[in-house]
């Protein structure tokens, strides 16, 4: 939505990993010499390592970008938790080989030939595995015994292991992976953006959607977004995300740091609701129209429980442009019935109060001050499900065309 109110060509926070906005932050500019000094070595271990949403994903989307798949040959692996025999046969599906059952010496084997007729044709082979925490120490046991496959001197395979920071610390003290740890031959830890550096990723990423400078970027909010973010790349992403869209929604032509509190406040808000639903409903579409639910009624006070998740369910589960319209007309027209009777009141307390004394009626001023703010109440909750339901739509497009 906020990208066709402020005329860019996409998106240009979306979460998931695009090496055509790859930053070229200090951190990751380390790791891609980490990396190349690695690669040319051609064999062992190669450890990035990071928090979540530190782009580790991304740094391996823009090393695939600099490949040529005529020379080597790559295989990626997101892992669960898995063992020594799981992790061999999931080696050998990511490398396109068929093995029957459950045989481990029958997947080593077809690994190994695979690497063998690999290097026949001049090619290299590269294993990308990614969340390497979750690996159990019989996995990653596997992974170096799979580092020994040769063909005369020449090694036949080299592994690049990603994890997050937990891994890096079982790396570095566990016993049992002293073999492991003589086999690393580079190893970098991806650290936030610096402050300095917010500024250049988010007009980066901005100028990649053509953006001309609206909308226009207050002073200070880079600073504000550097706070709220700890300077994590996936955070500024949600963050700023979350800030256009309450652009466009309220259609302002600069960002300021005081709407970025408020998407800030509510991002705190979905956290703490999320960890409190995760407890007692099922995960997906159902639990986040609830939340919406709960947040709709609240707001008009006019539909009872049951009636008001149903409602937005369906409002969620069929959302379209038109409907967020339609929202966008609702929160309008309430917004103006509360303006009008605030003002009808003021106007009845002007023409009944004592000209003499100046005072209004205490019922009549606290009638007033409960509509003034029930109004902004109205206007925080309706645009907090308009949030919601746009980014709902958003993602859910997403995961049908990806």
């Amino acid at each position: 939505m906020y990208e066709k109110f402020y005329g860019f060509t996409a998106r240009p926070f979306q979460l998931t990993p695009d090496p055509e906005f790859w930053f070229d932050s200090v951190t990751h500019r380390k790791a891609m010499s980490y990396l190349g000094y690695g690669m040319n070595q051609g064999e062992g271990f190669i450890v990035i390592t990071g928090e979540v949403g530190a782009g580790k994903s991304t740094l391996v989307a823009h090393l695939m970008e600099r490949i040529d798949p005529e020379a080597m040959t790559v295989a990626q692996v997101v892992t669960s938790s898995l063992d020594g025999e799981e992790i061999v046969h999931v080696v050998a599906q990511a490398f396109g080989l068929a093995v029957e059952g459950h045989d481990k010496a029958g997947a080593l084997g077809a690994i190994e030939r695979f690497l063998q007729d690999e290097a026949r044709a001049g090619r290299r082979c590269l294993l990308v595995v990614d969340e390497c925490q979750n690996l159990a120490l019989e996995a990653l046991e596997e992974l170096r015994m799979l580092s020994n496959f040769q063909l005369g001197s020449h090694p036949l395979l080299q592994s690049l292991l990603l994890g997050q920071p937990e891994f890096r610390r079982t790396l570095a003290h566990h016993p049992g992976l002293d073999q492991l740890r003589q086999r690393i031959i580079a190893s970098h830890h991806l650290e936030a953006l610096g402050e300095d550096e917010i500024e250049a990723y988010v007009t980066h990423r901005l100028g990649h959607v053509g953006w001309d400078a609206r909308p226009m970027l207050d002073e200070g909010l880079m600073a504000a977004l550097y706070r709220a973010s700890g300077g994590i790349p996936r955070r500024v992403n949600q963050v700023m995300n979350r800030l256009l869209l309450l652009g466009a929604i309220e259609e302002q032509e600069v960002l300021t740091r005081e709407m970025l509190a408020s998407v800030v406040e509510e991002m705190a808000g979905d956290e703490e609701r999320g960890a409190h639903t995760e407890r007692e409903e099922q995960p997906g579409w159902s639990r986040a129209s609830a939340v919406a639910g709960d947040v709709l009624g609240a707001a008009s006070g006019a539909v009872p429980g049951n009636r008001a998740e149903a409602a937005t369910a369906d409002a969620a589960s069929a959302a379209s442009s038109d409907e967020v319209a339609a929202l966008l007309a609702e929160r309008d027209a309430r917004t103006a019935q509360l303006e009008a009777a605030i003002l009808d009141l003021q106007a009845a307390g002007a023409g009944s109060g004592d000209s003499d004394q100046g005072e209004v009626d205490p019922a009549l001023a606290e009638t007033i001050r409960r509509l003034e703010a029930r109004l902004e109440e109205q206007e925080q909750s309706l645009r907090h499900v308009l949030t919601m339901l746009i980014e709902w739509l958003e993602d859910d497009i997403a995961r049908k065309a990806a």
